[in-house]
């Protein structure tokens, strides 16, 4: 897939070390299985994600993603150099209720981090809506948040409905519903539209997000498990053979390195750093073969029912406005 770079506010110049280049507006983010990115290779090369949805339906998307035409997982990488906006993103019934096809639940997976980064899940234990949404008028709403240290190698969970704002200074890979709604609660007086009335109706109080509680006993490379999505993350020194279900696709993401991805019938895929490879659900196999070293990241669909991952929020941090 042809990443499609997203201008913010809050984003940086300098795109290194995922990308090899520097622009003029500030980036905020990498969209790499949106409908309108493109394919880069093969006899498909030129058309949209969302046209080849549209097309083949079940054999790209798989038999557990809820619409049979649209591709189920965004992935994206966020650089963001200041904080985002307060805001929420409503579940799967409220964004029905206003003609949308689902809602967002996501995950960040916290490739880098300076010292200190931090980002912000739910509110602090005893604050309700209605004192939430005075500080939102009253400019002060960023007290009110639950702040949480964050190093490289962290995974949270950050399930809808859950009040939420990330911080400077890191770079994450986020995996979510393929939705783009977003109601944005406070911005900090950048003057961008604020969407109070409907964010707020969005918003619970009790959700599972947090940073992802990985047992002993679990796969080391699985990072996160959800109704929503699986993502799984190796360092590779030799190839990867790997099977795929009819149940779901595979997003193959680089984070490090470069390596080749085949599979019987298809040219060889060229894989670097910060680009993706779609393996539709009806390709039963393919294998990933480093060149030197490669680290990858792994999205798809469960496999089976699983509840929300089990999630704490027991490293809050002070913060003051």
């Amino acid at each position: 897939m042809v990443p499609i770079f997203d201008e913010r506010p809050w984003g940086v110049r300098d795109l290194r070390p995922i990308y090899t280049r520097i622009v003029k507006e500030p980036i905020g983010e990498s969209w790499l299985t949106w409908s309108d990115n493109r394919v880069a290779n093969g006899p498909l090369s030129g058309q949209t994600l969302g046209e080849i949805a549209k097309r083949y339906k079940r054999d790209l998307v798989g038999q557990s993603a809820v619409y049979e035409d649209r591709f189920p997982l965004l992935v994206k990488f966020l650089f963001p150099a200041e904080k985002l906006s307060v805001q929420v993103h409503p579940d799967d019934v409220m964004a029905r209720r206003v003609g949308q096809p689902c809602g967002k639940t996501e995950c960040w997976y916290v490739q880098d981090a300076k010292p200190g980064a931090q980002v912000a899940l739910g509110l602090k234990p005893g604050v309700g809506l209605k004192q939430f949404e005075q500080a939102i008028h009253g400019k002060t709403a960023e007290q009110l948040l639950n702040w949480v240290e964050v190093q490289a190698g962290d995974m949270l969970y950050v399930a809808a409905g859950t009040v939420h704002t990330i911080g400077g200074g890191m770079v994450l890979v986020e995996t979510q519903q393929t939705s783009d709604i977003t109601y944005r609660l406070y911005d900090y007086g950048r003057g961008r539209e604020l969407h109070v009335d409907e964010g707020m109706a969005a918003v619970k109080l009790n959700t599972h997000a947090g940073k992802v509680v990985r047992g002993s006993g679990d796969d080391p490379e699985v990072l996160v498990r959800s109704p929503f999505f699986q993502v799984e993350k190796m360092r590779l020194k030799d190839a990867l053979d790997a099977e795929v279900t009819p149940k779901s696709p595979h997003v193959v993401v680089a984070t490090d390195g470069a390596g080749i991805l085949q599979s019987p019938g298809i040219e060889p895929i060229s894989l670097a750093r910060g680009e993706a490879v779609v393996v539709p659900a009806s390709v039963q196999c393919y294998s990933v073969r480093p060149q030197w070293d490669l680290e990858i990241m792994r999205m798809s669909l469960p496999s089976r029912a699983v509840g929300e991952p089990e999630t704490t929020l027991a490293t809050v941090a002070a913060r003051s406005a």
